[in-house]
This record gives structure tokens, sequence and C-alpha cells, in this order.
């Protein structure tokens, strides 16, 4: 390009000489239309260079805008990578997160219900255990009248044969023993009057222990003596009056003014 410029120079150089020297040329000459014709040629080509250059700067201008829009979508598809590995991994977490108290919700709820079954199944046994004891009849009973009133046999059970009251049909006139209809606490007495010199040795027995006991002797009349005892005592056991001493010696005493009496009631079960 630079040589065609210098060439198209010294072609225009000639013709001014040419012209100069020949001063005698018509202006309108064929020499004047050439001059004319190459300088409008020499004026589109520098205008065709200058498009050129241009061209240039812009096809410059747009790889180089290419190439940052391109930086732009990597950098920006390597963000979008990272913000995508750091959402999943928040997702995870808070999954995680929500697992563990869904666990923990879970573990509290069944720990709750065993509870409340618990304090319910203790509940429904109290009630049940009130509403038997709402239920069950009233424990007592009293016996009187002694058929064999001679105590000359060790460790002898005094019968009662005769029953006033029996709730509960806890006591036996047959065997004189009380056997407990309810486990509870129960209240028991006995009531013994002896004959003139006689003695009498009594016993209030629960199981074959003495929980009470009453010695009575006078030797110029009829005397009676009571003797009792609280105790708790088991659904089950038995409960009985018997001679703690023996001998021909040892003899009660009743008549119609004078009773002798075992008698027994559930206080609080």
């Amino acid at each position: 390009m630079g040589f065609s410029l210098l060439f198209s120079f010294a072609i225009v150089i000639g013709i001014y000489s040419y012209n100069f020297s020949e001063a005698r040329e018509p202006v309108c000459s064929k020499f004047a239309y050439e001059e004319q014709l190459l300088e409008k040629m020499i004026r589109t080509e520098i205008k065709v260079e200058t498009m050129v250059n241009d061209i240039k700067k812009t096809e410059d201008n747009v790889i180089s805008t290419l190439g940052d829009i391109k930086r732009a979508v990597s950098d920006f598809t390597d963000m979008f990578a990272d913000m995508k590995e750091n959402i999943t991994d928040e997702m995870l977490k808070r999954g995680d997160e929500i697992k563990r108290r869904e666990e923990s919700f879970k573990k509290l709820f069944e720990e709750t219900r065993t509870n409340l079954t618990s304090d319910m199944e203790a509940k429904r046994e109290e009630l049940t255990q009130l509403q038997g004891k709402l239920e069950r009849p009233p424990i007592a009973f009293h016996a009187h009248h002694v058929a064999d009133l001679v105590l000359d046999t060790s460790n002898e059970i005094i019968i009662f044969t005769k029953s006033a009251i029996n709730e509960g049909s806890g006591y036996d006139i047959s065997t004189g023993i009380f056997t407990a209809p309810v486990g509870g606490l129960y209240q028991f007495s006995v009531h013994t009057c002896v004959f003139i010199e006689k003695y009498a040795s009594i016993g209030l027995v629960l199981e074959g222990k003495v929980i009470a006991a009453d010695i009575n002797y006078d030797n110029d009349q009829y005397t009676c003596s009571a003797s009792g005892a609280i105790a708790r005592v088991k659904s089950g056991e038995k409960v009985w009056v018997k001679a703690t001493l023996s001998g021909s010696n040892y003899q009660l005493y009743q008549d119609s003014y004078r009773m002798i009496t075992f008698s027994g009631m559930l206080v609080n079960n």
C-alpha cells in the first residue's frame, strides 16, 4: 500500500513537472483530465486505507469485547457453580438439622407418651383400688358364749360359739378363728370373766404370735377384764384367742350379767 502511494505521488510530481515545462499546454488538455483522475484515485485509495484501518480497529475491539464477554461468562459460570455448591451444602445442613430436630421431637414425644401412659395406668390402678375399697362391704364381727369354760389344755383356742355380727364372714364359730377377708388395719378386743377363786390367763394371737395378753383372778367374787390391740393384718391371716396358761385352777365364767366376748373390725385398708 505504501509503495502504491509513493508511485502515485511520483506520477503526480512528474505530471506537475511536465505541465510546468510545457506551459503552453492548454488547461483543458488531456493531461489535466488525467491529473484530476489521478487525484481522485489517490483520494479514494486513501479513504479505502482509512476504512480498512477503521475496520481493523473495529475488528480488534470486537475481538477484545468478545474476550471480555467470554471471561465474564466464565467468571459467572464459576461463581454460579460456587453458589450452587454452597446452596447445596447449606440445604444438606438444613436437612440434617431438620432431621435431628425431628428425631429429637419423636424421642421427646415417645418419652412423654410413655410417662403419660404410666401415670394414667397408675391413676387407673389407684382408682380401681379405691373403687374396690368403696365397693367392699364393712368387715366386723362380734362373737360371744364359750361352750367349754375350763382352761385345762395348754394353748387351747377359746371358741366363741355365737356370733352377734359377722360382716364379711371372717369369723368362724366352729373354730373360733377370724380370717381376714382383706388386708388392712384391724382393731380387736377380748372380754373375759373368771369363776371365784379361779384364774384366766388369756392371749390375743395373730398368726401364732400373742399381740395382747391379760390375766384375771379374784377369791371373793366373779370378776371380768378386757384387753385388745390394733394390728396390721394381711388378707388371709388368722386371729384367735387362746389360754396362755392352763390347769385345773383356770376356768372362765359367764351368765346373764357377765359375757365373754371376742370382737374385731377393719379400721382402714
